[in-house]
This record gives structure tokens, C-alpha cells and sequence, in this order.
């Protein structure tokens, strides 16, 4: 697992990732999350890895198409549209137009948030 770890460094701040176990804050890889399910289910790597990547691709297709995915007990991944701005550019101090774009956007479940609660 890889922690972001910022430090501060002359001027400006630099950003180091490490893979470190323990007391922080880790991140979750694709590979963690299959060697978990592998474990679990007593199933190959290969497998649960293929069958994750075609989840992985059908949501991506359906939020393509602009469709809702839900999965229950957990969330529901929907698209946003984000209207055209303009802003300035802080750096140079132009201004720059940032156009009309997709995003998106994860609601979780209540059992979800009450678990994250009650921790």
C-alpha cells in the first residue's frame, strides 16, 4: 500500500508516495483489492482480476452513456455536468476560458456513512 506524504521543502513542497503498512493512511491498489477477493473466495488471481476488470469496464461504459451505476450497501456513481467558467490563470495572471465538462460523482450509502461514523 502507498502513502502520500508531503514535506516541506525550501521554497516550494515536495510529494513522495511510500508503501508503508501500520499507523497511516494507506491507499488501496487494483492488486490489494484482488489479492483480497483471491483470498477470501479461494479463486486464482487471474480470474477475480478478469472478472474485476470487466466490472470496472461496464461501469465505465454505462457512466458513458450517462446511466447511474448503484451498487447497494455501498454507492452510486452518476455523471455531472460542470458548466464552462472563466478564471485566472494565478501564475501568469492570464485569463483563461476552462470549458463545459464531465465529472464524476459518488454518493455513498447510508450503511456506508454510518460505518465510516462509528469508527
Amino acid at each position: 500500500m502507498y502513502a502520500k506524504v508531503v514535506l516541506p521543502m525550501g521554497i516550494g513542497k515536495t510529494t513522495f508516495f511510500y508503501r508503508i503498512e501500520g499507523w497511516m493512511v494507506t491507499t488501496m491498489l487494483k492488486k490489494d483489492l484482488i489479492n483480497k477477493v483471491s483470498e477470501e473466495l479461494v479463486l486464482q488471481k487471474q480470474d477475480v482480476s478478469l472478472a474485476l476488470d470487466i466490472i470496472l469496464e461496464t461501469m465505465g461504459e454505462a457512466l458513458a452513456e450517462n446511466r447511474r451505476v448503484e451498487l447497494r450497501g455501498f454507492g452510486s456513481f452518476s455523471t455531472r455536468t460542470r458548466k464552462a467558467r472563466n478564471t485566472k490563470n494565478p501564475r501568469t495572471g492570464v485569463m483563461m476560458n476552462i470549458p463545459e465538462r464531465k465529472t464524476l460523482h459518488f454518493t455513498m450509502s447510508k450503511s456506508l456513512k454510518e460505518s465510516l461514523i462509528h469508527q
